[in-house]
């Protein structure tokens, strides 16, 4: 009879606000990407380490587009997103979130003395069946407490909505002393009768002021086996009322939290239910700009799936005021909107050109942000992880129409990039500038882990990005630089061992090179001659270049062996926790080798590669037992982004060049409205098969296979004909 009752309240709680999903929206799940793989097919090897190996690390919470806020759940702190599907328990509900091993501000948890709360132990068991979650809103049954939990969020803000069982005590945890990064100072204190306030570091500070629908009796830290959280406790808290809270962020200070709130959520006193449809009806305007007729259900769902996580990094920093903390932590007043740095060894690739035909005011002030980092941090364009793509961004971004930023600006800090070796410029670029190649270190069993120059990728990406920066020496007339940089654009041949068919490691011995000895192709490292991969999945990465790069073998034929090996040959199950997702020997769990699928174009093989992409379309996402995974990391949306390109038909092999390649899409038809002129093009499909037999846009027959941006910025038909 209880658990009976417990089932009738809970169904009542879910119906408080029912979905209100757009035709677009409805096809987006936020937990996609969320389940980790386990199973030696699926990851290319067995598991003996006792930590799981990287899933896609998407996060499932409300947000809207890059906003500051991600309200999200906390299964693990440490632990990529913070939210793992196979996790049972959720230790509360966090403002900031991206798909990496970081950030996760100030969580909060609605909890009860009726659930026996205590300091050091609190979360709650919870299951998927009483879970939802859709863009700009989640919600989740906490069984321990009796709680159904809805968030949905603002810009800068979240709003909270607890229903609790009738006649329990109300109470909200502030896990103020965890996040994903180890915070040292924060702090939460009573800022008026129904409002509290504080700071947590890690990442930046994040500010916080928070208004309740309940006055406050009481704002304490307590503790319990060294572990701290803070306490809000509430006057009245048995009343029948769910708990609201309202709660806005700022990484400048209180005041400007408090006034971001006023400003997104207090000053029109919005309900819950107005602020999720304000959420819902953003992202279907937003996702709205693609529409796509034919294909399955499924790869509808998949497809918007995969279009809404390019849409939630980089981050929003600035306030509604205009206010931000630059990089030396002085407050600036500024004219845009300022973000986070891009991830950009990652979404070079795809993600931000794809944000900029969708969003160009978005990516105008990215790239503003990033100057403004580069100027004032040693003249240098920021970097991110590994080689030193803004400079591909950059170009790719301007080239396609987008201007509302200073060029010229942007150029001298790339230009120092590529020029001037120094702290804050490409690691090793010295070594690069004297001979055109990074060495390596010459020993031998070298283990995954290992963290060294990775120099081979280096060589290889430095040259693309060298390519890149003269794509902007050539508009801005600087033909000194330009002829410069695309003699640097041809250094990815330097490690290429025609022996093998391989790039490969060298190391420096008595002022020459010579190849590493010790060298297995299929063995993968994190950082030893190659980065986050192997020498298969290093193969073919020169996309400025692909006709030098096809001369290097001696024929068509060896490259289409080459090609047909990777996709063919078992990889060597080696244990790699970021290395997933294996067809053969290509993982597309990490992203070094995402091109080279295309190589088959420029050996007259285009039907090979459409049948590898269908492969991995099908295949590669919605995996594991839930169909919830990707075959590795989302990396801040570029394995999102490689779908959602290829599922259109159009894909950024070379992001620097304002051109697409042209590959046979999964809809018949597919309707795209560029945010830049308003224009919409539109892709056909005719006929069914894997080789295309013909390409017209703007009913002129195609030349090659790639589509010129300037074509579709016309409002161009795109119509690729297959067999």
């Amino acid at each position: 009879m209880k658990t009976k009752l417990l089932l009738l309240l809970s169904a009542a709680f879910f119906a408080v606000v029912p979905t209100q999903a757009g035709d677009i929206t409805k096809h987006v799940n936020p937990l996609m990407g969320t389940e980790t793989l386990w199973s030696p097919q699926d990851l290319g090897y067995t598991r003996t380490e006792t930590k799981r190996a990287w899933g896609a690390e998407t996060f499932p919470g409300a947000a809207m587009p890059n906003a500051m806020v991600q309200a999200t759940p906390v299964t693990m702190y440490h632990s990529g997103s913070g939210y793992q599907y196979e996790d049972r328990q959720i230790y509360g509900f966090a403002h900031t979130s991206k798909g990496h091993w970081n950030l996760l501000h100030v969580p909060i948890l609605p909890v009860t003395t009726e659930g026996q709360f205590r300091p050091d132990n609190y979360c709650s068991w919870f299951s998927h069946e009483r879970e939802s979650a859709a863009p700009g809103y989640y919600q989740v049954w906490l069984e321990r407490y009796q709680v159904n939990a809805e968030l949905t969020t603002t810009l800068r803000c979240a709003y909270h909505r607890y229903t609790f069982r009738a006649g329990d005590e109300k109470m909200l945890m502030v896990d103020i002393t965890h996040s994903n990064a180890h915070p040292r100072n924060y702090q939460v204190q009573q800022a008026a009768n129904n409002a509290f306030s504080g700071f947590q570091d890690g990442e930046g500070r994040a500010y916080f002021y928070a208004v309740t629908n309940y006055d406050i009796q009481d704002v304490k830290m307590v503790s319990e086996h060294r572990n701290s959280v803070g306490i809000v406790t509430f006057k009245q808290s048995r009343a029948a009322k769910p708990l609201e809270v309202r709660i806005g962020f700022s990484f400048v200070s209180i005041e400007n939290a408090k006034a971001n709130l006023e400003a997104e959520l207090l000053k029109e006193n919005k309900s819950f239910a107005a602020v999720r449809q304000d959420a819902d009806q953003t992202w279907e305007k937003l996702l709205g700009h693609v529409r796509v007729s034919g294909g399955t259900a499924q790869q509808q769902d998949m497809f918007y799936s995969t279009l809404y996580r390019a849409f939630l990094w980089p981050s929003l920093r600035s306030d509604a005021n205009g206010e931000y903390r630059d990089d030396r932590g002085q407050v600036v007043r500024g004219d845009y909107a300022y973000y986070t740095d891009p991830s950009l060894w990652d979404t070079y690739r795809n993600k931000l050109i794809l944000l900029g035909m969708i969003s160009p005011e978005v990516v105008a002030d990215i790239i503003k942000s990033c100057v403004d980092r580069g100027e004032k941090h040693g003249g240098y364009m920021p970097t991110f992880f590994h080689g030193d793509h803004a400079s591909a961004f950059v170009a790719g971004s301007w080239l396609r129409g987008i201007h509302d930023f200073d060029l010229r600006r942007a150029y001298q800090l790339m230009l120092k990039n590529a020029t001037v070796p120094g702290r804050g410029g490409r690691p090793y670029l010295d070594e690069y500038l004297e001979r055109g190649w990074i060495s390596e270190k010459d020993t031998t069993d070298v283990p995954t882990e290992d963290e060294y120059k990775g120099a081979v990728t280096k060589t290889q990406e430095y040259a693309y990005d060298d390519y890149a920066t003269a794509l902007v020496a050539r508009v801005l007339k600087d033909k000194k630089n330009e002829k410069m940089l695309l003699q640097h654009a041809q250094n990815y041949k330097n490690l290429f061992d025609p022996s093998t068919g391989f790039w490969r490691g060298k190391v420096l011995r008595d002022g020459e090179g010579q190849w590493i000895e010790d060298f297995r192709p299929n063995y993968p490292y994190y950082q030893y001659m190659y980065r986050e991969a192997d020498a298969w999945n290093s193969l073919f990465f020169a996309p400025h270049d692909p006709a030098g790069m096809i001369a290097l073998y001696p024929s068509h034929q060896a490259v289409e062996q080459k090609l047909d090996s990777l996709f063919s040959t078992p990889c060597g199950g080696y244990e790699a926790w970021n290395l997933t997702g294996y067809l053969g020997t290509y993982c597309h769990g990490n992203q070094p080798g995402h091109g080279i699928p295309y190589t088959y174009y420029f050996i007259d093989r285009q039907e090979k590669a459409q049948r590898i992409l269908n492969t991995l379309m099908n295949n590669y996402y919605g995996m594991g037992e839930h169909h919830l995974a990707y075959a590795g990391m989302d990396d801040a949306g570029e394995m999102s982004s490689w779908y959602a390109l290829n599922a259109m038909g159009i894909y950024t092999y070379s992001p620097a060049d304002p051109q697409y390649i042209v590959t046979v899409p999964l809809f018949d038809k597919v309707e795209f409205t560029l945010g830049t002129t308003g224009k919409t093009f539109v892709i056909k499909k005719e006929g069914q098969g894997e080789k295309i037999r013909q390409i017209t846009i703007g009913d002129k027959s195609l030349k090659g296979w790639f589509v010129n941006h300037a074509d579709l910025a016309q409002g161009k038909t795109l119509v690729i004909k297959v067999e």
